[in-house]
C-alpha cells in the first residue's frame, strides 16, 4: 500500500477520567497496542488497532515542526510486517496499551484514549485542519489542562515515564 504523507496538527488535553459507561454509548472502540523502534531522528513506531479479533496494522513516521504541528508518514502494513518490525523494538521504550474512544462531537472528532496506568485521567486529542480551527470540547469533559506543548504527555514520552502531576 502507498504510503500516507501528511502533516499532522493536533491538541491535547489531560482530562479527568470520562465515565466509561458513556463513551461505550456514544463512541466507536479501539484497542491499541504502540510499540517503538529504535531510531536516530523523530519518532518511528508500529501500532495494532481494533477489537474483537479485526485488527489494522501500521507502521508511522513523525517528525516534529512544532509543539502543533508533525509530519507524519504512516502505511499500512501486513500482520506479518508488523511482527517482523516488532523486533526492532526499543529497549528503553515500554509498550502503549491503551483504549480509545471516537466521538464525534459539533463535526469534529474527538478521541479519548485511556490506559491502564492511570485511574483518575486520560487523554483527549482533537486532529485540527490548521492550526487556527475552533475547537468544541463537550460540557461533560472536565479539561485539567492543555498539555499540547507539553512533551512529557507524547506517546512516546509516556513509554519512557508516565508522568503524575497531581491534579
Amino acid at each position: 500500500m502507498d504510503d500516507i504523507n501528511q502533516f499532522e496538527i493536533e491538541r491535547k488535553f489531560l482530562i479527568r477520567m470520562p465515565d466509561i459507561a458513556c463513551l461505550g454509548r456514544d463512541g466507536e472502540l479501539s484497542h491499541i497496542v504502540q510499540t517503538y523502534l529504535k531510531t536516530e531522528d523523530g519518532s518511528e513506531r508500529v501500532r495494532k488497532r481494533g477489537r474483537e479479533g479485526e485488527y489494522t496494522y501500521t507502521h508511522t513516521v513523525k517528525k516534529r515542526l512544532s509543539d502543533l504541528r508533525r509530519i507524519e508518514q504512516e502505511r499500512v502494513i501486513s500482520e506479518g510486517e508488523y511482527l517482523s518490525l516488532l523486533r526492532l523494538a526499543d529497549p528503553d521504550m515500554s509498550t502503549i496499551y491503551k483504549d480509545r474512544y471516537c466521538i464525534d462531537y459539533m463535526g469534529q472528532i474527538l478521541e479519548i484514549d485511556i490506559f491502564p496506568f492511570y485511574s483518575d485521567r486520560a487523554f483527549l486529542e482533537i486532529e485540527l485542519s490548521d492550526e487556527s480551527q475552533q475547537i468544541f470540547i463537550p460540557p461533560w469533559i472536565d479539561v485539567i489542562k492543555e498539555v499540547t506543548e507539553d512533551k512529557r504527555y507524547t506517546n512516546a514520552a509516556l513509554a519512557r515515564n508516565i508522568p503524575y502531576d497531581p491534579i
